[in-house]
């Protein structure tokens, strides 16, 4: 197809932002229909084995039917970055083009689109022993740690509290490899996007109302399809906890916090929504910021209309 060879012959790849339950993968597989593409996972939990129901994975069929990346890459008890996922996705773009498709990266970790085109500082890749006996000492003492912060990188203890594990292992985890502090390390010049560029397209809800009403329509949907059951069954393998990435994600860590007694499940329901309507709320404000997106209305257009919008984006693109 002219438009698609165009498109790899610029570089060009397709990103699909927007909320959650704004209706990002349903597009895309609509686009699957009539274009050869191939579907690059932007969602910081859908890489995680045995999450599926909270995550709203696309299902087996639907990931048969086109080729999905970056989803069930990892066991939730491991770790993932930004800077692993700019790696990644560089390679899998070339990697699509080669094959004559269209790289289409869909989802909504904002923290991902914001690595790929700002650029990333070059950070020391995770040491699992060392995040091991940072972890312990955190456990038995979490100020403790966090004072061996001050003392190394007293700008970064500004900003990460003693009750933040993952951002204040992460500070004395990347000092402990390079001998250098995380302030010296993003100081340093950033490597930017240069070998593709993105055609960004936001389905952007003006009626937010309407957005909270389909989180909870999807949230109890979840919950008949047996997200509890899902959460239970990752909470009895005994090596994770509430403060594993993994379980940090909306509605697991509510979930996780229902199984141990401190919700009840009404009060486990209520912040479920609560946590992923604010969600919602940061992934707006961030998107308000993006330069070039655009927007298009998933309430205000038929599945049809939002295909046929999304086809002319890409025709003009060219």
């Amino acid at each position: 197809m002219e438009l698609i060879q165009k498109l790899i012959e610029q570089k060009q790849c397709l990103a699909l932002m927007g909320p959650t339950a704004s209706g990002k993968s349903q597009l895309s597989m609509d686009l699957a229909k009539v274009l050869p593409i191939e579907i690059i996972s932007v969602d910081s939990a859908l890489i995680y084995r045995e999450m599926d129901i909270g995550t709203a994975k696309p299902s087996r069929q639907e990931q048969e039917a086109v080729p999905h990346h970056l989803i069930n890459t990892h066991d939730p008890q491991e770790s993932y970055s930004a800077s692993e996922f700019v790696e990644d996705v560089s390679r899998l773009v070339e990697e699509i083009f080669s094959r004559g498709k269209l790289p289409v990266l869909v989802g909504g970790t904002m923290m991902y689109y914001n690595a790929l085109q700002q650029g990333m500082n070059e950070l020391p890749s995770a040491n699992e022993a060392i995040r091991a006996t940072l972890q312990k000492i955190w456990q038995d003492s979490p100020e403790k740690l966090h004072q061996r912060l001050e003392k190394i990188d007293p700008e970064s203890a500004l900003r990460i509290h003693p009750n933040d594990p993952q951002r204040l292992i992460r500070a004395l985890e990347v000092y402990d490899i390079s001998g250098k502090t995380l302030t010296e390390l993003r100081a340093e010049p950033k490597a930017g996007l240069t070998a593709f560029k993105l055609i960004k397209i936001g389905l952007i809800p003006e009626d937010r109302a309407k957005l909270h009403a389909q989180i909870g329509k999807r949230f109890e949907s979840m919950l008949e399809a047996g997200f509890l059951s899902e959460v239970k069954s990752l909470f009895e393998q005994g090596n994770l906890t509430a403060d594993t990435t993994s379980m940090r994600s909306v509605g697991y860590r509510q979930a996780w916090l229902f199984l141990t007694g401190e919700y009840d499940y009404e009060m486990f329901v209520y912040k479920g929504l609560v946590a992923t309507r604010q969600l919602a709320k940061r992934q707006l404000t961030w998107l308000r910021k993006e330069p070039d997106l655009i927007k298009i209305d998933p309430y205000q257009t038929t599945p049809k209309e939002r295909l046929g919008l999304l086809l002319d984006c890409l025709k003009k693109a060219v």
